[in-house]
């Protein structure tokens, strides 16, 4: 009589099991909420690329049709074409001769899309080139205003227009992720990024709002209010940085 013989196969015991699974909820505790964090600080400036990029789509559809576009973010009672309120609306005017300045919004798919990510919104749109006189009067309309005890102070968010041949006005949008509705009194105590563009080359530039003793250097060496290349460091700006950030782009 052979006796048989028996083979036992490797298998997990429950107490390896519940180290595994142990192990496994203590690296997803660590990594998990810097994974989210390092997402909400992308969210801002993502948000301003793709509204740049949003910007040259726009231009080229304006040259390839021969047509004026413009962009524009939803008033109030108004909703975007997902059904927010924080995606920019593209729109084409369609009948420039038989029905002028009637812009209809475009539904094709590079037009419609998650731009601004996140709880990023757009809190301003300025048209018009970026000066320092400008500058301090925005900020002088706000604290006046503040000082008179108003609670909200009307912001612009004009509609950039886009003529065929690609070109628009320079325009500057102030988007930031701070709750919707924040006065802009307490703005300036939320992240916030500007995307300044130059509408006659259709270049953009990623920049932070300038601190006061930053518009005051500018201002004393009559320089321009534009570093012409993505600033987002939130160092204040010594002479010697901004004449290294000047000497950069102008070369070839």
């Amino acid at each position: 009589m052979t006796g048989g013989r028996t083979t036992r196969h490797g298998a997990f015991t429950l107490l390896e099991v519940t180290l595994v699974v142990g192990l496994m909820v203590v690296l997803a505790a660590i990594v998990v909420p810097n994974f989210l964090r390092e997402l909400e600080r992308e969210s801002l400036p993502g948000s301003a690329r793709n509204l740049r990029s949003l910007l040259t789509l726009a231009a080229a559809n304006a040259s390839f049709d021969g047509k004026r576009y413009r962009i524009r973010f939803p008033e109030e009672d108004e909703t975007d074409l997902l059904g927010g309120v924080r995606q920019p609306i593209i729109e084409r005017e369609d009948d420039p001769i038989g029905d002028p300045e009637a812009f209809y919004p475009v539904s094709a798919p590079w037009a419609v899309g998650h731009t601004m990510l996140g709880e990023v919104w757009c809190a301003e749109v300025r048209l018009g080139r970026p000066t320092i006189e400008r500058l301090r009067q925005t900020r002088s309309q706000v604290r006046d205003a503040l000082e008179e005890g108003m609670e909200e102070f009307e912001v612009e968010r004009l509609p950039l227009v886009i003529d065929p041949d690609g070109t628009s006005d320079w325009a500057t949008f102030l988007l930031t992720d701070a709750p919707p509705g924040t006065d802009l009194d307490e703005l300036e105590q939320y992240p916030r990024v500007e995307l300044i563009v130059e509408g006659a080359t259709g270049l953009a530039w990623l920049q932070r709002p300038f601190f006061d003793e930053e518009l005051d250097l500018f201002e004393e060496h009559n320089w321009p209010a534009v570093l012409r290349q993505d600033f987002l460091s939130e160092r204040i700006l010594t002479e010697d940085d901004v004449l290294e950030l000047r000497d950069l782009w102008r070369r070839p």
